[in-house]
């Protein structure tokens, strides 16, 4: 494939599959993939599964696509039996595991399967999404174990990540991204106390990302932004 192309993870989710619909009418890529666990994911992924992902990157490189733009947009913060602790006394181990697969061992995991394929030349750009609540400096209220630390670790992921590829592409951006509140099953059962202007609806949060994507150069790689544009100190 000649032209530039797209591949969004998670792209079943809320986020993932309005960021997936703007790129495909932005203009700027010939294709776009979508790829998830379920849809129409020309080959499943699962971030919890390191074979899928494998699996998922052979099916890019047969079909001769380099991209320079890798999405992820997966995040665990419940389930139909657990939510984020408020105290010590709920933490439970494979909740807690749970939480790092997904959030963070699954979007390094994607990395080390796509960052390979991206293009050596030119500015490519891995954006995966975090959470302010994974901002340690920023941590006041406690609480959320699981998903605090285990966004805390992809942010930690992130730089890695971009340190060891600006050596091999000067041009790289490797950076995490806050979303805000967004409207999805993820934020549901917490938005009673979200003001209506703080609740984004999916296509507003995935034009605000793209746009703060947009805007970034390689000095800004390693870093976490908000939707908003500023930078969220570790």
């Amino acid at each position: 494939m000649t032209g530039k192309s797209a591949v969004v993870i998670g792209a079943s989710g809320g986020i993932g599959a309005a960021v997936a619909d703007l790129l495909e009418t932005g203009g700027e890529y010939e294709a776009v993939v979508r790829l998830s666990r379920s849809g129409d994911s020309p080959v499943p992924l699962d971030v919890t599964s390191e074979g899928s992902i494998d699996a998922a990157a052979k099916w890019l490189r047969d079909h001769h696509i380099a991209p320079s733009l890798v999405f992820v947009a997966t995040g665990l913060l419940h389930d139909e039996r657990n939510g984020p602790e408020k105290s010590l006394r709920q933490l439970d181990t494979a909740w807690l595991i749970k939480n790092y697969q997904v959030n963070a061992i699954g979007p390094t995991l994607i990395a080390k399967y796509l960052l390979p394929l991206m293009l050596r030349d030119g500015t490519i750009k891995f954006a995966a999404l975090s959470a302010r609540v994974g901002s340690i400096s920023d941590n006041r209220l406690g609480g959320w174990y699981g998903y605090r630390s285990s966004k805390a670790a992809l942010n930690m992921m992130i730089r890695n990540l971009s340190i060891e590829w600006s050596r091999k592409n000067q041009r790289s951006i490797i950076v995490a991204l806050h979303p805000g509140t967004v409207d999805t099953d993820l934020s549901a059962p917490f938005q009673d106390n979200v003001p209506p202007q703080k609740l984004f609806g999916c296509g507003r949060a995935a034009r605000q990302l793209l746009a703060v994507l947009d805007g970034l150069e390689p000095a800004d790689s390693g870093k976490i932004f908000a939707w908003d544009g500023t930078e969220i100190k570790p």
